[in-house]
């Protein structure tokens, strides 16, 4: 959106300094710029009913009568959807804890910045601002009981579709993840929202890992006999790969299709593989000794704990998307994105970055050393047969 038709409001106790930072955003461009000197006429501006709508708001983390950190949460609960920049003379490493709190207070700051306010850094924060309600809201689907699904499990109707996973250093495929699919006879193709609520209540997970596994590594034989020798990567559920015959069971799967266990990695969440049990990592150091790999999936979403991560012989480090999408952007994602792509090269892993939606997201990934990168920015999911002409197209444009 053009900065002159955006409506700001600048908070600054000193009057000089308040009044540098109007000048500044004019600098800019901006034409509707509004000034008020303490916490509670900002409330004011920024309450139900004042006119005209403030955009971006700039505000001194001491404010007289209620500094940034109180606005914050009350502009939470007032349900304020106003672009937010802090600005303070404090450390780096408390800047950096406000942002992260307003994230979880649902606030959204575009920002938080040391003083003296830079005219180039801020005009990149003001870039990040987004009018609300400019991305539609996806309409929630149906949810299917385990009866519904059962059936359609036992009709086959479930499909695993491949997303590309790319090295960014060089542009070159170098494997698939699988993603389960439902083709409803009547509704169409219908994503996991739709049925894996049943079959967690139901304990019965394991019912789609095998149908997925199964399909994905005869998906894995067709590429190769093709000429197309790539890997693939199968989300399993902790109990899945639990069970006791699961080492038998997987390896006759992979002697009918010919396959070897160098092409096939498990990935399991970070919650699900983060553990003390001696069996369960036994189980994995066996699947990693016959060749498989194993990637952490959705990194940074639980509670790690770093002796147990370092214990656990996977090959892959997966980084949640909520670290990735809007990096390039927000300095507090990009330092914990940073921070998840030093452990893993510390532990001698490939990181993959998930959820890379945009060139500015991919741009970013590739200044950061991270290895492989997935995301709308590259492919959606897709049905194995529409890979190769996929594959196609991409060598071209690389």
């Amino acid at each position: 959106m053009d900065i002159a038709q955006l409506q700001f409001l600048v908070a600054e106790g000193e009057p000089a300094q308040r009044q540098a930072l109007v000048e500044m955003l004019k600098r800019l461009g901006a034409k509707q710029v509004a000034d008020v000197p303490d916490g509670h006429a900002v409330l004011r501006h920024l309450g139900a009913g004042f006119a005209p709508t403030v955009n971006i708001a700039i505000l001194d983390l001491a404010l007289p009568g209620m500094d940034a950190l109180e606005l914050i949460r009350r502009l939470s609960e007032l349900g304020s959807r106003a672009g937010i920049i802090v600005a303070g003379a404090q450390k780096p490493d408390v800047l950096f804890s406000i942002e992260t709190m307003a994230h979880a207070y649902g606030v959204d700051l575009l920002g938080a910045i040391a003083k003296p306010v830079g005219e180039q850094r801020l005009q990149s924060l003001i870039a990040n601002y987004v009018v609300p309600g400019t991305v539609a809201a996806k309409p929630a689907g149906p949810v299917f009981g385990f009866a519904e699904v059962g059936r359609g499990l036992q009709a086959r109707e479930f499909d695993p579709y491949f997303q590309p996973k790319i090295e960014l250093e060089t542009g070159q495929v170098k494997g698939l993840e699988m993603f389960a699919r439902w083709t409803h006879p009547e509704l169409g193709v219908l994503g996991p929202a739709a049925f894996m609520s049943a079959l967690e209540e139901n304990n019965r997970i394991d019912f789609l890992d095998w149908s997925m596994i199964e399909k994905t590594v005869a998906a894995c034989r067709a590429l190769h006999d093709k000429g197309t020798p790539i890997s693939f990567s199968i989300n399993v559920d902790r109990a899945t790969l639990a069970h006791p015959q699961f080492i038998a069971q997987i390896t006759a799967c992979l002697e009918r299709h010919r396959i070897l266990a160098d092409y096939i990695t498990f990935e399991m969440t970070e919650s699900a593989v983060l553990s003390a049990d001696p069996h369960f990592l036994e189980r994995l150091l066996r699947l990693r000794m016959m060749g498989f790999g194993l990637a952490i999936d959705d990194y940074g979403t639980g509670r790690s704990n770093l002796q147990l991560l370092a214990a656990v012989p996977f090959t892959e480090l997966k980084i949640d998307r909520s670290f990735v999408d809007g990096a390039s952007r927000r300095r507090a994602i990009s330092t914990v994105l940073k921070s998840c792509l030093t452990l893993a090269k510390s532990l001698d892993r490939r990181s993959v970055a998930v959820g890379v939606e945009t060139k500015q997201d991919w741009d970013f990934l590739q200044g950061l050393g991270c290895t492989y990168a997935q995301g709308y920015y590259i492919a959606k999911p897709m049905p194995v047969d529409e890979f190769p002409g996929w594959l196609n197209d991409w060598r071209q444009f690389f």
